[in-house]
């Protein structure tokens, strides 16, 4: 069975693999997100190398954050800042003289989803990526909704709270709000050097959740805030777009403790907004787990290089 190579780019993570024309991952990895592209690339083309002497590769597929043009072309690349303005398509084509696709992460999420996960049969959803941003994909009539730049789904940059004249309003946007990475681990950590200057950054959302759940206020407080931005993301986006589902994936997405925690929140907010309220039982949008949690973006990476 034909086999593709698959990365899927993070702020904190690449996670490369390989991956069948079935959408079933044969092998996966994972390795820090380099700050320098000269690294990053030397780290690609090692990784490349290793999967051909294994395997017979037909394309190479990346999911990468921020606004892809239809050449490959990156405008932007969320975190991974070294990559801003880079087309890796024709870089990687001439070193590995194979195909390469290069996709915006949420958009290659729902893709899968639609492939092969939670979304299968549906034509109309929302897929937001929660990782070290917040990433969007929009699909509609069964199509990945693009915008004149590209630039749609980029969910992360709304802004959904009050803000001061004198600073960013990016700092009170969805991805400073509700990511896991930049956002509620973040936060915590700010929150944690108040009281304990030389804290240790955390990046990892289970250490928050295991303080909570000892009794920690300071976390309980941090993952209310937390789910309380999100759900109001998430009726800004069911205002918006009227979407038969919404999926919530990255790896917190598999966590029953997060799912918990926004569906109480979500409800509770859904009270409070009048029109919402009033139209209830007429508008019933599932909010779910993605069904492929943190593979989806490596599996929707690789359903484009064969797709496209």
């Amino acid at each position: 069975m034909t086999k593709y190579i698959g990365f899927d780019f993070g702020g904190t993570t690449i996670k490369p693999g390989v991956v069948n024309e079935k959408g079933e991952i044969i092998e996966k990895t994972a390795f820090p997100t380099p700050k320098s592209r000269d690294t990053l690339l030397d780290s690609l083309m090692k990784t490349i190398e290793d999967y051909q002497q294994r395997y017979q590769i037909s394309a190479i597929g990346i999911s990468s954050p921020g606004i892809v043009q239809s050449d490959g072309r990156l405008m932007t690349a969320g975190a991974i800042t070294c990559l801003n303005g880079v087309n890796l398509k024709p870089i990687l084509e001439k070193q590995t003289n194979l195909p390469v696709s290069i996709e915006n992460d949420a958009n290659a999420a729902a893709i899968a989803e639609h492939w092969i996960g939670a979304a299968q049969g549906v034509n109309d959803y929302l897929c937001l990526v929660l990782g070290t941003g917040v990433g969007g994909g929009i699909v509609i009539n069964g199509q990945i909704y693009r915008g004149r730049h590209g630039m749609a789904g980029e969910f992360g940059w709304m802004v959904t709270k009050n803000f001061s004249l004198t600073e960013n309003m990016e700092n009170k946007s969805l991805n400073a709000t509700s990511a896991v990475v930049d956002g509620l681990c973040l936060r915590y950590t700010k929150a944690k050097r108040q009281i304990k200057p030389r804290f240790r950054r955390v990046k990892d959302a289970r250490i928050i959740f295991k303080a909570a759940s000892d009794g920690d206020k300071l976390a309980q407080s941090m993952l209310e805030e937390f789910y309380h931005d999100l759900s109001v993301g998430l009726i800004d986006l069911m205002a918006c777009f009227d979407p038969e589902l919404i999926l919530i994936g990255g790896g917190i997405s598999a966590s029953t403790e997060f799912a918990d925690g926004l569906t109480t929140a979500l409800s509770d907010m859904k009270t409070r907004h009048k029109s919402l309220y009033r139209i209830r039982t007429e508008l019933d949008i599932p909010v779910i787990p993605a069904k492929l949690s943190n593979d989806a973006g490596l599996i929707g990476a690789v359903y484009q290089s064969f797709h496209k």
